[in-house]
């Protein structure tokens, strides 16, 4: 069996292989765990002064990482330009926050094509090739253009539009043919890999997507939820909210997790459930993101100006409703948050699956589990229908489903997390790279 090779927009870094924060690093240390591994990818560094660098190879825990630098202007047309200013509203569904240009496609298609050209001379014959995301939607097609024959597979974390939105796209033909160049090309759900197979039907592509969603660590985030409690910073914070009820949201910064709707929900909750004011305390904690985008920034503003508003509006002189922490927090002190909340708020608008709502569910106590508001929009939510399902643009079906779960019984709230906890300790991040693989493995290798 050849190694694996996964090839990612960003590798991680010397500590957060150690100590990965979350996300796609967590889910991915379970798929190069105990078996020869390369990690390929962009360092992060957008100060490169060489249009084809030479990858900085290093060695940690048994996996080889290679990585290369972006020049500003790279990292400004492909990261932040098509890949986050582009490509991530369309796949959202937020069609109007898009700012297309041609430039910016063309440094995508570039930048794409500098990854093969780098990479080729790191493969070896018998290696199978695991593309990250929609950075590398071309990388695929890059590759084979260089005569690359390995087995190739993709996997997309994000959404997949339908085909009349993602269409609306410059270019989106071009990004399809591409994406059809892949061996094995994996989604969250049911609904995105029907959108996309839609999409490819009018072109005759023939690979088809399947359906493997992402899970996580269950028991590892148990174990930090547990003795994450025992940190001086979790036990201050258990001093200032004392006894009164937890509503804990844990989101990046970005307008696709629904934060203002959510913040909106919340104060819907105390305007319409006076019995809650003085009583329950809802903290979000959403490090910045992508701060130079213009969207970002405006999204900040308004929930600094919400979350003002809201404590202005309802605090009293021993309790503040909303505490709003826009930097990262670690991620053992977050773990034991979600087991001491009684209710996980987790309403995107749209997301690939959403990892946070299944952390929450990993991190419960049995004897005393609490209670998860989901969005229905949400990728997570087909797995975890126990959940309070909720459509986020409704604040008032927001404040009504916090108003169940507050008053919610134990029997009810045990029966709901045991569905939802055999979900997520069936579905994990190892499950979902030995699925991919399994199946990757076993393509026809490339004519």
């Amino acid at each position: 069996m050849g190694r694996l090779v996964v090839v990612s927009n960003r590798v991680p870094s010397s500590k957060e292989r150690v100590q990965p924060a979350g996300g796609l690093t967590v889910g991915l240390k379970d798929a190069i765990k105990g078996e020869p591994s390369l990690w390929f990818g962009w360092s992060g560094n957008a100060q490169g002064k060489d249009d084809e660098p030479r990858p900085v190879i290093e060695e940690q825990g048994g996996t080889t990482y290679a990585t290369i630098d972006l020049t500003p202007a790279q990292h400004k047309g492909f990261y932040q330009g098509f890949s986050n200013g582009i490509l991530w509203p369309v796949c959202h569904y937020r069609l109007a926050l898009m700012s297309y240009s041609r430039e910016e496609l063309q440094t995508y298609l570039e930048v794409n094509a500098l990854f093969a050209r780098v990479l080729k001379p790191l493969l070896k014959p018998d290696d199978v090739i695991w593309v990250q995301d929609y950075q590398l939607f071309t990388l695929g097609e890059a590759l084979r253009e260089l005569g690359v024959r390995n087995r190739i597979g993709f996997f997309l974390h994000i959404p997949f539009p339908p085909p009349g939105l993602f269409g609306a796209l410059p270019g989106a033909e071009q990004l399809l043919r591409a994406i059809g160049r892949y061996d094995v090309i994996g989604m969250q759900t049911e609904e995105d890999a029907r959108n996309i197979n839609a999409s490819f039907e009018p072109l005759g592509i023939a690979v088809r997507a399947g359906v493997f969603p992402i899970g996580i660590d269950p028991q590892s985030f148990l174990r930090d939820a547990i003795s994450g409690g025992r940190s001086a910073q979790v036990k201050r914070f258990d001093q200032a909210v004392g006894d009164r009820p937890l509503i804990i949201g844990v989101d990046r910064l970005d307008y696709s997790k629904g934060l203002p709707e959510r913040f909106h929900g919340f104060d819907r909750l105390l305007r319409r459930f006076p019995q809650h004011r003085g009583k329950v305390s809802f903290l979000q904690v959403a490090p910045v993101s992508r701060g130079e985008v213009q969207q970002y920034r405006r999204l900040r503003r308004e929930l600094d100006e919400l979350a003002g508003r809201i404590n202005g509006d309802w605090a009293e002189m021993d309790w503040t409703p909303l505490r709003y922490i826009t930097r990262a927090v670690p991620r053992k002190v977050l773990a034991s948050v979600h087991r001491r909340a009684n209710i996980g708020l987790v309403t995107p608008l749209r997301d690939g699956m959403n990892l946070v709502a299944k952390e929450y569910v990993a991190a419960q106590d049995p004897e005393d589990p609490g209670v998860l508001v989901l969005s229905r929009f949400a990728g997570a939510a087909p797995e975890l229908p126990d959940a309070l399902l909720v459509n986020p643009y409704d604040p008032d079906e927001i404040a009504e489903a916090l108003d169940q779960a507050l008053g919610m019984s134990l029997s009810e709230r045990k029966r709901r997390w045991s569905r939802m906890h055999e979900a997520v300790t069936s579905t994990t991040a190892a499950t979902w790279a030995r699925d991919f693989l399994q199946v990757l493995r076993g393509a026809p290798e490339a004519a």
